[in-house]
């Protein structure tokens, strides 16, 4: 009898070790009172390997199907995506880039070389009038980063009134010289990229004196960003906020995060990776939550009342490129890691849309983590495309506070909280977004819908059988959009199984 009851002992601590607690969302929608800004779920498209030429524009004159040198295939995804705002010309590649460069005949542009990424030549076939009239085609908002690093304040001045003015003027005659008789409706402007970097290396103070110089030659009815720091860097958040919130030119401040499991100078490998390689990324994808916590509670000390939004125009991970491709090129796969990572940032970004206004995932096509790869007519939605394309249903709608309890997922001693989420309502839709970030196991989960009440329920996924799994160019589809079988809710309660490594929508009618 005693052996009996010791055996039922050790029995019992087996299953407490396997059996998670219940997760628990709850819902506050009494305390709605954010809009979710489209713009966090824009792009951003620099020139840099196969970004523009090979994902976006291929000329007129291509086999590639194409609409006026625009590759046919890429903006009917993007479509499909909804994309809400495309940032350009860069990234470090602003700096160095001179817009007047890029107008007229093709034929007459004079070419450059891009000495950030490659060294290739640049031949300035894709300018101002080919970005602007992309956007239109893509129905998508233009951001343009004017070059501060190596610039003038009148070139400045004249691109916006180029772009902007219905005036009689130079630059208004010069561009309808150049085939555009109406003014484009162009809202936001950054003004200098990274200038704690590749942008001129330049101290805080500097940067922000240069920005009130800039900004105010730029003129117009304008959201203008000025570059904000990388990553950590309070001091230069404080000094920027301090020397440009005085003059209330700045309308934005940007920050960059990029995540990769080692260091700079070896990333990991986009494909290449085990469960220990899996968790570094998803908690370092975590310490954005920490990075807007800190930064907005500078931001709060001088605009309390946060009309100046906090722009994170490059995020994404970073890996070492591709075997046998141009290690200034940035290529590199896309897997079911990195749906992930995008599922978490937009939640986060989601949850913080009182201070986040907009967000720019580094790159659209072919670099970094994109949404879409390219090799000659061919074309491949990466996991992350399908994220994004689920969560479109946050942009614009009504950010829904929230309170997760939930399980950890633990490696080597180490853990994270299990499942991310956010949620919003738009048009009568409740809409949920869900991650699991533990590879190995479901997580049941249990929402609190209080005192609303739904007649219909549907969902989407994102998963795969392998955390390494991704799409490939000359094979079937690994990982895309699935239904995600949701039952109705009873008594005021939504109980689901998430399935491990998982991305999922959850929309109630």
């Amino acid at each position: 009898m005693k052996n009996n009851s010791t055996l039922l002992f050790i029995l019992l601590c087996f299953l407490s070790l396997n059996i998670s607690a219940q997760s628990k969302l709850t819902l506050q929608p009494d305390s709605a009172q954010t809009k979710i800004s489209k713009e966090i779920y824009g792009h951003f498209a620099e020139h840099l390997g196969h970004c523009i030429y090979g994902g976006i524009f291929v000329g007129e004159d291509s086999d590639i199907p194409n609409i006026h040198g625009y590759r046919e295939d890429v903006m009917g995804a993007l479509k499909d995506m909804h994309i809400p705002l495309l940032r350009w010309p860069g990234g470090c590649f602003a700096d160095t880039y001179h817009w007047k460069d890029g107008i007229g005949p093709r034929q007459k542009r004079p070419s450059i070389v891009n000495v950030n990424w490659g060294g290739v030549t640049e031949d300035n076939s894709f300018g101002t009038h080919e970005f602007l009239n992309f956007c239109e085609l893509i129905d998508a908002e233009p951001y343009i980063n004017i070059n501060v690093g190596s610039g003038t304040v009148q070139e400045a001045s004249e691109w916006v009134e180029y772009v902007t003015s219905s005036n009689v003027s130079p630059m208004t005659d010069l561009r309808k010289q150049n085939g555009r008789e109406k003014p484009w409706d162009v809202k936001f402007w950054g003004i200098g990229n990274e200038n704690w970097g590749c942008g001129g290396n330049m101290t805080p103070e500097y940067y922000s004196d240069l920005y009130n110089r800039f900004a105010t030659f730029c003129r117009g009815d304008l959201y203008r960003i000025a570059g904000g720091p990388n990553i950590d860097d309070y001091n230069w958040m404080e000094v920027v906020m301090k020397k440009t919130s005085r003059y209330h030119l700045a309308q934005g401040v940007s920050l960059h995060y990029y995540t990769f499991t080692t260091g700079w100078t070896d990333k990991g490998s986009a494909t290449d990776f085990g469960e220990k390689e899996w968790f570094k990324i998803l908690n370092n994808t975590l310490r954005m939550e920490e990075l807007i916590d800190k930064h907005s509670a500078i931001m709060d000390k001088y605009d309390p009342e946060k009309k100046i939004g906090l722009i994170v125009d490059e995020w994404g991970d970073w890996f070492n490129v591709e075997e046998g491709t141009n290690p200034g090129f940035l290529y590199q796969q896309n897997t079911l890691r990195d749906a992930l990572v995008a599922g978490i940032n937009l939640n986060i970004f989601n949850n913080h849309a009182d201070r986040v206004k907009m967000a720019n995932i580094a790159q659209m096509v072919n670099v970094l983590q994109s949404v879409i790869l390219t090799k000659g007519n061919k074309m491949v939605l990466t996991p992350t495309y399908f994220v994004f394309k689920m969560y479109a249903v946050h942009q614009d709608a009504e950010l829904i506070p929230i309170n997760l309890e939930c399980n950890d997922y633990v490696v080597d001693g180490k853990k994270l909280p299990a499942i991310s989420a956010s949620a919003s309502k738009k048009d009568g839709v409740l809409s949920i977004t869900l991650c699991n970030l533990n590879p190995n196991k479901a997580e049941s989960l249990d929402i609190d819908l209080s005192d609303m009440s739904f007649s219909a329920t549907s969902g989407q996924i994102v998963t795969g059988e392998n955390m390494n799994d991704y799409n490939d160019f000359d094979q079937d589809e690994k990982i895309n959009l699935q239904n995600f079988e949701v039952k109705k809710p009873k008594n005021g309660k939504l109980s689901l199984e998430l399935p491990s490594k998982s991305v999922a929508l959850i929309q109630l009618k």
